[in-house]
Protein backbone atom coordinates (compact mmCIF):
# COMPACT_ATOMS: atom_id res chain seq x y z
CA UNK A 1 0.00 0.00 0.00
CA UNK A 2 1.09 3.64 -1.01
CA UNK A 3 -0.21 7.08 0.20
CA UNK A 4 -1.12 10.45 -1.96
CA UNK A 5 2.58 11.74 -1.65
CA UNK A 6 4.10 8.94 -3.23
CA UNK A 7 1.72 7.45 -5.37
CA UNK A 8 4.01 8.59 -8.28
CA UNK A 9 7.11 6.49 -6.49
CA UNK A 10 5.50 4.11 -6.32
CA UNK A 11 4.04 3.88 -10.10
CA UNK A 12 8.02 4.29 -11.61
CA UNK A 13 9.33 1.67 -9.15
CA UNK A 14 7.96 -0.58 -11.41
CA UNK A 15 8.63 -3.16 -14.50
CA UNK A 16 9.31 -0.99 -17.99
CA UNK A 17 6.45 -2.18 -19.20
CA UNK A 18 4.47 0.14 -17.09
CA UNK A 19 7.04 2.56 -16.10
CA UNK A 20 7.31 3.81 -19.84
CA UNK A 21 3.79 4.64 -19.84
CA UNK A 22 3.72 6.37 -16.18
CA UNK A 23 6.85 8.47 -17.72
CA UNK A 24 4.74 9.32 -20.80
CA UNK A 25 1.07 9.81 -19.87
CA UNK A 26 1.82 10.89 -16.10
CA UNK A 27 4.87 12.87 -15.54
CA UNK A 28 5.17 14.19 -18.82
CA UNK A 29 8.71 13.33 -19.43
CA UNK A 30 10.70 14.34 -22.20
CA UNK A 31 10.34 11.92 -25.00
CA UNK A 32 14.47 10.85 -24.69
CA UNK A 33 13.32 9.25 -21.10
CA UNK A 34 10.23 7.24 -22.01
CA UNK A 35 11.18 5.96 -25.10
CA UNK A 36 14.68 4.63 -23.07
CA UNK A 37 12.32 2.99 -20.79
CA UNK A 38 10.23 1.75 -23.65
CA UNK A 39 13.42 0.24 -25.26
CA UNK A 40 14.15 -1.85 -21.99
CA UNK A 41 11.08 -3.61 -22.06
CA UNK A 42 12.45 -6.46 -24.90
CA UNK A 43 15.67 -6.85 -22.79
CA UNK A 44 14.33 -7.30 -18.97
CA UNK A 45 11.55 -8.15 -17.14
CA UNK A 46 8.05 -8.80 -18.00
CA UNK A 47 8.56 -7.99 -22.26
CA UNK A 48 11.99 -10.20 -22.29
CA UNK A 49 10.49 -13.10 -20.18
CA UNK A 50 7.50 -13.72 -22.75
CA UNK A 51 9.81 -13.10 -25.80
CA UNK A 52 12.04 -15.88 -24.38
CA UNK A 53 8.53 -18.20 -24.59
CA UNK A 54 8.38 -18.39 -28.23
CA UNK A 55 8.52 -21.17 -30.33
CA UNK A 56 11.39 -21.91 -33.05
CA UNK A 57 8.00 -21.97 -35.50
CA UNK A 58 7.19 -18.45 -34.18
CA UNK A 59 4.40 -19.20 -32.10
CA UNK A 60 3.77 -19.85 -27.99
CA UNK A 61 2.46 -22.94 -26.45
CA UNK A 62 2.18 -24.27 -29.78
CA UNK A 63 -1.37 -22.91 -30.72
CA UNK A 64 -2.87 -20.04 -32.38
CA UNK A 65 -5.95 -18.88 -29.67
CA UNK A 66 -5.35 -22.22 -27.25
CA UNK A 67 -2.04 -24.17 -26.00
CA UNK A 68 -1.65 -27.44 -28.76
CA UNK A 69 -3.98 -29.71 -27.56
CA UNK A 70 -5.43 -27.61 -25.54
CA UNK A 71 -8.88 -29.56 -26.37
CA UNK A 72 -7.80 -33.07 -25.33
CA UNK A 73 -6.22 -32.26 -22.24
CA UNK A 74 -7.28 -31.90 -18.56
CA UNK A 75 -7.00 -28.13 -18.51
CA UNK A 76 -9.65 -27.91 -20.79
CA UNK A 77 -11.93 -28.97 -17.86
CA UNK A 78 -10.57 -26.58 -15.57
CA UNK A 79 -12.89 -22.83 -15.43
CA UNK A 80 -11.28 -20.13 -17.61
CA UNK A 81 -8.85 -20.90 -20.37
CA UNK A 82 -4.72 -20.70 -20.59
CA UNK A 83 -3.56 -17.27 -21.64
CA UNK A 84 -0.72 -18.42 -23.03
CA UNK A 85 -1.16 -19.28 -26.91
CA UNK A 86 0.26 -16.99 -29.58
CA UNK A 87 -2.76 -14.08 -30.10
CA UNK A 88 -2.57 -13.12 -26.56
CA UNK A 89 1.03 -13.36 -25.84
CA UNK A 90 1.39 -11.34 -29.15
CA UNK A 91 -1.15 -9.28 -27.31
CA UNK A 92 0.46 -8.59 -24.23
CA UNK A 93 3.76 -7.56 -25.75
CA UNK A 94 2.29 -5.11 -28.55
CA UNK A 95 0.62 -3.16 -25.62
CA UNK A 96 3.61 -3.37 -23.41
CA UNK A 97 5.29 -1.42 -26.03
CA UNK A 98 7.93 -3.91 -27.79
CA UNK A 99 9.36 -3.01 -31.12
CA UNK A 100 8.22 -4.46 -34.21
CA UNK A 101 11.47 -5.04 -35.20
CA UNK A 102 12.30 -7.45 -32.16
CA UNK A 103 10.27 -10.22 -33.53
CA UNK A 104 11.86 -10.75 -36.50
CA UNK A 105 10.74 -12.99 -38.68
CA UNK A 106 7.44 -13.99 -36.56
CA UNK A 107 5.23 -12.37 -39.15
CA UNK A 108 6.60 -15.42 -42.04
CA UNK A 109 6.51 -18.23 -39.14
CA UNK A 110 3.03 -17.53 -38.16
CA UNK A 111 2.03 -17.34 -41.95
CA UNK A 112 3.59 -20.88 -42.15
CA UNK A 113 2.89 -22.26 -39.19
CA UNK A 114 -0.08 -21.16 -37.16
CA UNK A 115 -3.96 -22.02 -38.10
CA UNK A 116 -6.78 -21.36 -35.83
CA UNK A 117 -8.54 -23.93 -34.01
CA UNK A 118 -11.70 -22.66 -35.51
CA UNK A 119 -11.93 -24.59 -39.31
CA UNK A 120 -8.01 -24.66 -39.78
CA UNK A 121 -8.14 -20.92 -41.35
CA UNK A 122 -4.64 -19.40 -41.77
CA UNK A 123 -3.56 -17.08 -38.56
CA UNK A 124 -3.20 -13.60 -40.71
CA UNK A 125 -7.21 -14.00 -42.11
CA UNK A 126 -8.57 -14.22 -38.78
CA UNK A 127 -11.62 -16.82 -38.14
CA UNK A 128 -15.37 -15.73 -37.55
CA UNK A 129 -15.02 -14.21 -33.62
CA UNK A 130 -14.74 -10.81 -33.21
CA UNK A 131 -12.81 -10.20 -30.15
CA UNK A 132 -10.02 -12.92 -31.91
CA UNK A 133 -10.46 -10.87 -35.07
CA UNK A 134 -9.72 -7.52 -33.37
CA UNK A 135 -6.70 -8.91 -31.85
CA UNK A 136 -5.21 -10.35 -34.56
CA UNK A 137 -5.56 -6.68 -36.61
CA UNK A 138 -3.92 -4.83 -34.43
CA UNK A 139 -1.24 -7.82 -34.01
CA UNK A 140 -1.02 -8.14 -37.65
CA UNK A 141 -0.44 -4.07 -37.93
CA UNK A 142 2.46 -3.53 -34.85
CA UNK A 143 4.27 -6.42 -36.95
CA UNK A 144 3.71 -5.44 -40.48
CA UNK A 145 1.80 -8.26 -41.90
CA UNK A 146 -0.78 -7.81 -44.62
CA UNK A 147 -4.16 -7.25 -42.56
CA UNK A 148 -6.31 -4.95 -45.03
CA UNK A 149 -8.47 -7.76 -45.63
CA UNK A 150 -9.51 -8.21 -42.00
CA UNK A 151 -9.82 -4.79 -41.53
CA UNK A 152 -12.65 -4.48 -43.95
CA UNK A 153 -14.44 -7.32 -42.27
CA UNK A 154 -15.47 -4.95 -39.22
CA UNK A 155 -17.63 -2.51 -40.88
CA UNK A 156 -18.72 -5.79 -43.16
CA UNK A 157 -19.70 -7.52 -39.58
CA UNK A 158 -20.92 -4.18 -37.57
CA UNK A 159 -24.99 -5.06 -36.38
CA UNK A 160 -27.39 -2.33 -37.03
CA UNK A 161 -26.98 -1.11 -33.60
CA UNK A 162 -23.57 0.04 -34.23
CA UNK A 163 -21.86 -2.42 -32.18
CA UNK A 164 -20.55 -5.91 -32.70
CA UNK A 165 -21.20 -9.39 -31.03
CA UNK A 166 -19.17 -12.52 -31.23
CA UNK A 167 -22.65 -14.94 -31.13
CA UNK A 168 -24.13 -13.25 -34.28
CA UNK A 169 -21.50 -15.22 -36.24
CA UNK A 170 -23.32 -18.44 -34.82
CA UNK A 171 -27.02 -16.77 -35.96
CA UNK A 172 -27.31 -16.55 -31.86
CA UNK A 173 -27.59 -12.76 -31.32
CA UNK A 174 -28.54 -9.61 -33.72
CA UNK A 175 -27.67 -7.36 -30.50
CA UNK A 176 -24.05 -5.85 -29.46
CA UNK A 177 -22.32 -7.22 -26.74
CA UNK A 178 -20.26 -4.47 -24.42
CA UNK A 179 -17.30 -6.58 -24.43
CA UNK A 180 -17.45 -7.47 -28.31
CA UNK A 181 -17.79 -3.79 -29.56
CA UNK A 182 -14.82 -2.57 -26.90
CA UNK A 183 -12.67 -4.95 -28.41
CA UNK A 184 -13.45 -4.20 -32.60
CA UNK A 185 -12.74 -0.65 -30.92
CA UNK A 186 -9.71 -1.16 -29.35
CA UNK A 187 -8.21 -3.31 -32.75
CA UNK A 188 -9.57 -0.43 -35.55
CA UNK A 189 -7.72 1.92 -33.55
CA UNK A 190 -4.52 0.67 -33.58
CA UNK A 191 -5.07 -0.53 -37.01
CA UNK A 192 -5.56 3.04 -38.01
CA UNK A 193 -3.22 4.29 -35.62
CA UNK A 194 -0.18 2.30 -37.09
CA UNK A 195 -1.21 2.28 -40.97
CA UNK A 196 -2.42 5.26 -41.16
CA UNK A 197 -5.79 3.41 -43.05
CA UNK A 198 -8.62 5.24 -42.11
CA UNK A 199 -11.39 3.14 -43.77
CA UNK A 200 -12.75 2.26 -40.74
CA UNK A 201 -12.97 5.55 -39.64
CA UNK A 202 -16.54 6.08 -39.72
CA UNK A 203 -17.36 2.39 -38.33
CA UNK A 204 -15.18 2.86 -35.85
CA UNK A 205 -16.84 6.28 -34.66
CA UNK A 206 -20.52 4.39 -34.96
CA UNK A 207 -19.47 1.13 -32.11
CA UNK A 208 -17.99 4.64 -30.04
CA UNK A 209 -21.14 5.65 -30.32
CA UNK A 210 -23.02 2.61 -29.28
CA UNK A 211 -20.76 2.56 -25.73
CA UNK A 212 -21.91 6.12 -25.86
CA UNK A 213 -25.45 6.35 -26.24
CA UNK A 214 -25.53 4.05 -23.07
CA UNK A 215 -22.84 5.96 -21.20
CA UNK A 216 -20.78 3.04 -21.35
CA UNK A 217 -22.77 1.63 -18.28
CA UNK A 218 -26.43 0.67 -18.75
CA UNK A 219 -29.04 -1.05 -21.26
CA UNK A 220 -30.84 0.60 -23.78
CA UNK A 221 -33.58 -1.43 -23.13
CA UNK A 222 -34.22 -0.30 -19.50
CA UNK A 223 -31.50 2.35 -18.25
CA UNK A 224 -30.33 0.17 -15.55
CA UNK A 225 -26.64 -1.11 -15.23
CA UNK A 226 -25.40 -3.96 -17.74
CA UNK A 227 -24.06 -5.89 -15.49
CA UNK A 228 -21.45 -6.41 -12.34
CA UNK A 229 -18.73 -6.44 -15.26
CA UNK A 230 -18.84 -3.19 -15.53
CA UNK A 231 -17.46 -2.50 -12.16
CA UNK A 232 -14.79 -5.25 -11.93
CA UNK A 233 -11.28 -3.73 -12.54
CA UNK A 234 -8.98 -6.06 -13.28
CA UNK A 235 -5.46 -6.26 -14.79
CA UNK A 236 -4.93 -7.98 -17.37
CA UNK A 237 -8.43 -7.46 -18.11
CA UNK A 238 -8.03 -9.64 -21.34
CA UNK A 239 -11.13 -9.66 -23.54
CA UNK A 240 -13.04 -8.44 -20.51
CA UNK A 241 -15.27 -5.62 -20.71
CA UNK A 242 -15.12 -3.16 -17.46
CA UNK A 243 -15.84 1.27 -17.39
CA UNK A 244 -12.27 1.51 -16.72
CA UNK A 245 -11.17 -0.34 -19.75
CA UNK A 246 -13.64 1.91 -22.07
CA UNK A 247 -12.69 5.08 -20.53
CA UNK A 248 -9.49 3.87 -21.13
CA UNK A 249 -10.16 3.64 -24.68
CA UNK A 250 -11.97 6.78 -25.24
CA UNK A 251 -9.10 8.20 -23.47
CA UNK A 252 -6.46 6.67 -26.21
CA UNK A 253 -9.19 7.32 -29.38
CA UNK A 254 -9.18 11.04 -28.10
CA UNK A 255 -5.13 11.14 -28.67
CA UNK A 256 -5.17 10.08 -31.78
CA UNK A 257 -8.23 12.16 -33.07
CA UNK A 258 -7.35 15.23 -31.28
CA UNK A 259 -10.94 15.09 -29.56
CA UNK A 260 -12.58 16.62 -26.46
CA UNK A 261 -13.68 14.60 -23.76
CA UNK A 262 -17.50 13.30 -24.20
CA UNK A 263 -19.95 14.77 -21.36
CA UNK A 264 -21.47 11.54 -21.68
CA UNK A 265 -18.26 9.48 -20.01
CA UNK A 266 -19.55 11.18 -17.16
CA UNK A 267 -21.51 8.41 -15.12
CA UNK A 268 -18.39 5.75 -15.93
CA UNK A 269 -16.01 8.83 -14.56
CA UNK A 270 -17.97 8.55 -11.15
CA UNK A 271 -18.21 5.17 -10.95
CA UNK A 272 -14.32 4.73 -11.73
CA UNK A 273 -13.65 7.79 -9.27
CA UNK A 274 -15.45 6.28 -6.61
CA UNK A 275 -13.51 2.71 -7.16
CA UNK A 276 -10.14 5.49 -6.43
CA UNK A 277 -8.80 4.75 -2.91
CA UNK A 278 -7.90 7.50 -0.67
CA UNK A 279 -4.37 7.05 -1.18
CA UNK A 280 -4.54 7.72 -4.64
CA UNK A 281 -4.65 4.07 -5.79
CA UNK A 282 -7.34 1.14 -7.22
CA UNK A 283 -7.28 -2.15 -6.22
CA UNK A 284 -7.02 -5.63 -8.07
CA UNK A 285 -10.42 -7.49 -8.28
CA UNK A 286 -10.54 -10.86 -9.03
CA UNK A 287 -8.17 -11.91 -11.42
CA UNK A 288 -9.58 -14.04 -14.61
CA UNK A 289 -9.04 -17.56 -14.16
CA UNK A 290 -6.41 -19.67 -16.67
CA UNK A 291 -2.80 -20.69 -17.03
CA UNK A 292 -0.16 -17.44 -17.44
CA UNK A 293 3.25 -17.52 -18.32
CA UNK A 294 3.82 -15.70 -14.71
CA UNK A 295 2.42 -13.17 -12.87
CA UNK A 296 1.67 -9.77 -13.73
CA UNK A 297 -0.16 -7.88 -11.30
CA UNK A 298 -1.16 -8.53 -8.08
CA UNK A 299 -3.60 -10.66 -6.42
CA UNK A 300 -6.92 -9.97 -5.24
CA UNK A 301 -7.69 -6.81 -3.56
CA UNK A 302 -4.26 -5.44 -3.23
CA UNK A 303 -3.23 -2.10 -5.06
CA UNK A 304 -2.76 -2.43 -8.93
CA UNK A 305 0.52 -0.08 -10.49
CA UNK A 306 -1.73 -1.17 -13.56
CA UNK A 307 -4.99 -0.19 -12.93
CA UNK A 308 -3.96 2.82 -10.96
CA UNK A 309 -1.70 4.01 -14.32
CA UNK A 310 -4.58 3.93 -16.47
CA UNK A 311 -7.45 4.92 -14.05
CA UNK A 312 -5.04 8.04 -13.34
CA UNK A 313 -4.06 8.60 -16.40
CA UNK A 314 -8.29 8.71 -17.58
CA UNK A 315 -9.28 11.09 -15.05
CA UNK A 316 -6.22 13.41 -15.38
CA UNK A 317 -7.32 13.52 -19.23
CA UNK A 318 -10.77 13.92 -17.61
CA UNK A 319 -10.16 16.94 -15.35
CA UNK A 320 -7.86 18.78 -17.20
CA UNK A 321 -10.81 18.96 -19.87
CA UNK A 322 -13.12 20.27 -16.76
CA UNK A 323 -9.92 22.84 -16.47
CA UNK A 324 -10.13 24.12 -19.71
CA UNK A 325 -13.88 24.91 -19.86
CA UNK A 326 -15.04 22.28 -21.55
CA UNK A 327 -18.46 20.86 -21.76
CA UNK A 328 -18.60 17.98 -18.97
CA UNK A 329 -21.02 16.86 -16.28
Amino acid sequence: MTDQSNVMEWLLDSDPALRWQVERDLIHAEPAIWKATRARVAIEGFGAELLAKQDPDGQWAGGAYFPAQYFDSPEAEKPGQPWVATTWSLKDLREWGVAASELGDTVAKLEANSRWEYDDLPYWGGEVDVCINSFTLANGAWLGADVSALAAWFPAHQLADGGWNCEAEEGNSTRSSFHSTLNALRGMLSYERITGDASVTESRHRGEEYLLTRKLLYRATTGEQVGSFVTHFVYPNRHRYSALAALDYFWDAAQFDCAEPDARLADAIAVMRDARQQDGTWLQTTPLKGRNWFTIDVPEGQPSRWLTLIGTRVLDWWDAGRADGRSLA
